[in-house]
C-alpha cells in the first residue's frame, strides 16, 4: 500500500493531511479525498493554497466536487469557482441543489455568471455542455512573435495553449487553427497565418453529440476541437481530456444498460440503498415477467413433455445456446453502431451476414450435441431410449433453428431500438436472452413434433 493510500486511514486532521499531501500529484490527492466525506474533503482542501486547491477541484477523478464546494464557506467557494475551468464549473452547477445553486450563482461576477449560464443552456452530452471557454485566440493580422508573447501572458488562465485559434480582426469569426509547434518553428516577424495549415479547420457545432466530437478528435488526431456557432464565432473548445472523461462516462452507462439495469450517474459506493434498488429492480421485474412467458410456452407443450420426458433434459441447453448467440450478436451490433462502423440503413446487410452465421454456428453446436448424446448412449452413461437417434437429431435441428433465430434477433433489435429513438444499448443481454428463451422453446418443441411424431410423440 502506498503512502498516499495510508493517509486515507489515519486519524482525521485536515491540516496535517494537507501538509503531508502538499508535494503529491493532484490526482493522488484526489484519491485521498474520495475516501473522505465531502465535509472532510472540503476541510482538507481549505488548507491548501488557493491555486493548489483550484487545481485539485479541477481534477476529473474527484467524485463529489459539487458536495465539497457546497460544504465550503460561501466566499471561499466563490473564489474556487472563479478559478476553475468553465466546463468543470458548469458540471458542478448541474448537480448543485437549491438554494445553494442560486446563492452561489448570485455571488459570481457578471461575466462569469453569464458565461456559466450559457454553458448550462446547452443540453447535456453535447459539445456545448462539455466545452471550455478558456482558449487562446489571436487576430489574423498578428505576427508569430505577438502570438507567442500573448501565449506567455495568458497560459495560466487557459485550458490548453497547444492550439491557437486565429480570428478575423473585424468579425471575430474563426479563420484558422494553428498548432503551438508550428508557431515555435515559424519566423517571428511573419504573419501568424503563414504558419497555419492551408486546409480549413475541423470544427463542431454546440449541439453536436459528444460521441461525434470524440470520433472527430480521434480521426484527425487533435488535442482540441473548436465549437463554432452558425455565424462562425468560436464559442469554446472541447479538449481531448474532456472527451476522454465524457466517453468513459458514456461507456459506463452503456455497459450498465447492457447488463440489464438503468444507468448509474454516481460512483457505485455513493449510490444509496433505495436508489440502487430502484435502478435495478425495474429491469429485474420486467425480465421476470418476460420469463413467465417461458412457463406459458412449456405449459402449452405439457402433453408432449409427459410423453417424452427425455426432451426436458435438453431444455437448459437449448435455451442457453439461443440466448448466448443473441447476446453475442447484440454486443457486436451495438458496438459497431457506436463506432459508426454501420448505419441504420445497413440493417439488411447485417441480416444477410447473420443468417448464414447463425446457421453455421447452430450446425456446429448441433454436431457437438449429437456427439454428446451418442457417446453417453454408447458408453452406457445414460439411456435415451430406443429412439435416441431421433432425439439427437431433434436436438441438432432445434439448435440450428434457435441459434439462427437468436443471431438474427440479437442483431436486429439494436436497429429497431435506434429507429424508434431509443439508445441501442437498451437491448441488454438479459432482455435478448429472455426473448430468445421463449421463442426457443417453441422452436424446440415444434421441431420435436415434426421429427418424433409417431415414435415418442
Amino acid at each position: 500500500m502506498s503512502d498516499v493510500e495510508n493517509l486515507a486511514d489515519i486519524e482525521f486532521d485536515p491540516a496535517a493531511l494537507a501538509a503531508d499531501l502538499a508535494n503529491e500529484y493532484a490526482a493522488n490527492i484526489v484519491e485521498v479525498l474520495n475516501d473522505r466525506t465531502p465535509q472532510e474533503a472540503a476541510a482538507i482542501v481549505l488548507h491548501f493554497p488557493p491555486e493548489r486547491a483550484i487545481e485539485i477541484l479541477d481534477q476529473s477523478g474527484l467524485e463529489c466536487p459539487t458536495e465539497i464546494i457546497d460544504a465550503m464557506p460561501r466566499d471561499i467557494a466563490v473564489t474556487m469557482i472563479a478559478g476553475m475551468s468553465a466546463d468543470r464549473v458548469a458540471d458542478v452547477f448541474r448537480h448543485l441543489e437549491e438554494p445553494s445553486r442560486s446563492d452561489l450563482l448570485g455571488r459570481l461576477d457578471a461575466e462569469t455568471r453569464l458565461q456559466l449560464q450559457r454553458l448550462l443552456a446547452y443540453p447535456q452530452d453535447t459539445a456545448g455542455s462539455i466545452m471550455t471557454t478558456e482558449f487562446v485566440s489571436v487576430p489574423a493580422d498578428w505576427t508569430v512573435r505577438q502570438t507567442l508573447e500573448h501565449i506567455r501572458k495568458v497560459e495560466r488562465t487557459r485550458e490548453t495553449v497547444y492550439s491557437v485559434y486565429v480570428l478575423d480582426p473585424k468579425t471575430k469569426k474563426l479563420v484558422q487553427s494553428v498548432a503551438l509547434r508550428r508557431l515555435i518553428a515559424g519566423e517571428p516577424d511573419a504573419c501568424v497565418l503563414t504558419v497555419a495549415p492551408r486546409r480549413r479547420p475541423v470544427t463542431v457545432a454546440p449541439l453536436t453529440d459528444r460521441e461525434d466530437v470524440a470520433r472527430l478528435i480521434s480521426k484527425y488526431d487533435l488535442l482540441a476541437v473548436p465549437v463554432v456557432s452558425q455565424s462562425g464565432l468560436v464559442l469554446g473548445i472541447c479538449t481531448v481530456d474532456d472527451i476522454i472523461d465524457a466517453i468513459v462516462e458514456e461507456t459506463t452507462e452503456d455497459v450498465q444498460r447492457f447488463g440489464g439495469m438503468e444507468a448509474l450517474h454516481e460512483p457505485y459506493m455513493q449510490i444509496g440503498f433505495f436508489e440502487m434498488i430502484r435502478k435495478r429492480g425495474g429491469w429485474l421485474a420486467a425480465l421476470f415477467l418476460s420469463e413467465m412467458l417461458t412457463a406459458s410456452a412449456m405449459q402449452g407443450f405439457q402433453g408432449e413433455l409427459e410423453k417424452a420426458i427425455v426432451l426436458t433434459l435438453f431444455i437448459p441447453l437449448i435455451m442457453s445456446s439461443g440466448g448466448n448467440s443473441g447476446s453475442q450478436a447484440t454486443s457486436l451490433i451495438i458496438r459497431a453502431l457506436a463506432l459508426r462502423e454501420i448505419e441504420l440503413r445497413d440493417w439488411w446487410r447485417v441480416a444477410v451476414r447473420e443468417l448464414p452465421s447463425g446457421i453455421a454456428l447452430g450446425a456446429m453446436l448441433g454436431v457437438i450435441g449429437v456427439l454428446r448424446i451418442t457417446i453417453w448412449q454408447k458408453l452406457g452413461l445414460y439411456d435415451y431410449g430406443e429412439h435416441w437417434v431421433l432425439v439427437a437429431l431433434t436436438v441438432a435441428a432445434a439448435l440450428v433453428g434457435i441459434v439462427t433465430f437468436g443471431s438474427l434477433t440479437g442483431s436486429m433489435l439494436p436497429f429497431i431500438l435506434q429507429r424508434l429513438g431509443f439508445d441501442p444499448a437498451s437491448a441488454s443481454a438479459p432482455f435478448v436472452a429472455t426473448l430468445v428463451d421463449v421463442t426457443g422453446l417453441v422452436i424446440y418443441f415444434t421441431v420435436a413434433l415434426l421429427i418424433l411424431r409417431g415414435t415418442l410423440l
